[in-house]
């Protein structure tokens, strides 16, 4: 049975204004997220030490006075955060009890090579006893990420049924998963793409029985609300937008033409804090990327 927390998570979630902010970098992406924080490899020496500089890089991010519930629904851990803490709570726990955020936990384990145009994603073997570990630290939903680089209707049939079927697991599991098949935004066939997807998608959401329900993580459409009928389907509780390298002001531009869709950023939201700012500077640069996304997701 659903705990009264998980209720007011997804009511939260379904209701409130704000976007979801996404702080799972994980082993291949984290020297890059903290290169572009200011700390590079000479200041670490090993993975321990990378992690432990990483996690207070998201611990003074999640302290942050702007960084509430006010404006930020929702925030996706790496699994390494979710076993360290903040300020004495377990990272999930302090952000909801402390912040009113909802946490999520990114389950995948990777992409497989380059097939069909796409890349599915690698095995996870430890799903069980991941979604175990994040029910009992009171986790909303999971996040997992394929990539869509070509418009290969086969291809993107695999990633799309790989995703709902784990999605299946996840929602057995007591979870609620954001699917999240991105399209490159690279891609030389990002719209056909767009749109084998979106078909390969509504077919999954028919496929979906009795209470159960997902949120969609989609890269920014090339044509402006191409994704309504996905934002209105019943079995859907929201769709974010992944940022997937555009600038924080182009993302931004794109998410106010696509209404109903609400931010997802990872580097989009991160872009302008730095290590070596004071705590005021960092408030504010904070505060600043905050409102401008929160104003994005409102329209």
């Amino acid at each position: 049975m659903a705990s009264q927390a998980q209720h007011d998570m997804l009511d939260k979630i379904k209701t409130a204004d704000g976007f979801i902010a996404a702080l799972d970098q994980s082993g291949g992406s984290t020297p890059k997220a903290l290169r572009l924080y200011g700390v590079d490899e000479s200041q670490y020496s090993n993975d321990e030490e990378m992690f432990d500089m990483v996690h207070q890089m998201r611990t003074r991010i999640i302290t942050s006075q702007p960084f509430n519930g006010d404006r930020v629904l929702g925030a996706i851990l790496f699994e390494n955060t979710l076993d360290r803490e903040i300020e004495g709570k377990s990272t999930a726990c302090y952000l909801w009890e402390e912040k009113k955020i909802v946490p999520f936990l990114k389950v995948d384990k990777g992409l497989n090579e380059e097939a069909d145009g796409v890349q599915t994603m690698k095995p996870i073997s430890s799903l069980v006893s991941l979604l175990e570990k994040a029910n009992n630290q009171h986790v909303f939903g999971t996040k997992m990420r394929s990539v869509i680089k070509l418009a290969n209707e086969a291809g993107i049939k695999a990633v799309v049924k790989q995703q709902f079927e784990i999605g299946r697991q996840i929602i057995a599991g007591g979870l609620v998963p954001i699917i999240e098949p991105e399209v490159d935004i690279h891609s030389p066939e990002k719209a056909d793409a767009e749109a084998m997807l979106k078909t390969q998608i509504l077919e999954q959401l028919e496929s979906l029985g009795d209470g159960e329900y997902v949120m969609l993580k989609l890269t920014l459409p090339e044509t402006a609300n191409f994704y309504k009928a996905l934002i209105d389907h019943p079995k859907v509780i929201k769709v974010v937008a992944l940022s997937g390298g555009y600038s924080r002001n182009d993302a931004n531009k794109k998410l106010t033409e696509n209404n109903g869709m609400i931010a997802s950023f990872s580097r989009a939201l991160t872009e302008s804090i730095s290590a070596d700012q004071s705590q005021d500077e960092f408030d504010k640069t904070l505060d600043e990327a905050i409102e401008s996304i929160y104003q994005a997701s409102k329209s």
